[in-house]
C-alpha cells in the first residue's frame, strides 16, 4: 500500500507545483482580444452578426453554439488552432497566430499531455467560452 501511496502523493504534489507556476486566465486580456479580433466579423456577442461579417460568404460562425455543436463539450483545442491558423476551412477567417504570441504556459491538449501554448491565445479561447449558451 505504501508503494501506491508515495508515488501518488509525490505526482500530486508535482501537479500542484506544476498549477503554482501557470498563471490563471485572464478574461479581460480574452476580451480584449476578442474585441479587436473578432468583434467586426463574429459580433460583440459572438454571434456571428459583426458589421463587416454581414458581407461575408459564408458568414462568420456563431461562436455562442460551439460547446453545443459539440455535444455540450466545448471544443478548446479546435478553437484554439482555428484561431492561430493551424486549422483552416473556407471562408474569410484570418490567421491570428503571429498576434497572439509571447508568454506561454502549458495547456492540457489531451489526457497527460501538456503543451506551451500562448496565454494570449488560451484567454482568447476561455473567453469565447464564456459566451456559450
Amino acid at each position: 500500500m505504501r508503494a501506491f501511496i508515495i508515488p501518488t502523493l509525490a505526482l500530486g504534489l508535482a501537479g500542484l507545483a506544476l498549477a503554482a507556476c501557470v498563471p490563471p486566465p485572464s478574461e479581460g486580456a480574452g476580451r480584449a482580444d476578442f474585441q479587436a479580433l473578432c468583434a467586426s466579423c463574429h459580433g460583440d456577442g459572438g454571434r456571428g452578426d459583426g458589421p463587416v461579417g454581414q458581407d461575408l460568404s459564408p458568414p462568420p460562425a456563431d461562436l455562442t453554439r460551439l460547446a453545443a455543436r459539440n455535444g455540450g463539450v466545448f471544443p478548446t483545442v479546435d478553437v484554439m488552432a482555428r484561431v492561430d491558423g493551424y486549422t483552416h476551412g473556407t471562408g474569410a477567417m484570418p490567421e491570428f497566430g503571429a498576434l497572439l504570441t509571447g508568454e506561454t504556459v502549458l495547456f492540457e491538449t489531451a489526457p497527460g499531455v501538456m503543451t506551451p501554448t500562448p496565454l494570449r491565445l488560451l484567454d482568447l479561447a476561455l473567453y469565447i467560452e464564456s459566451l456559450q449558451r
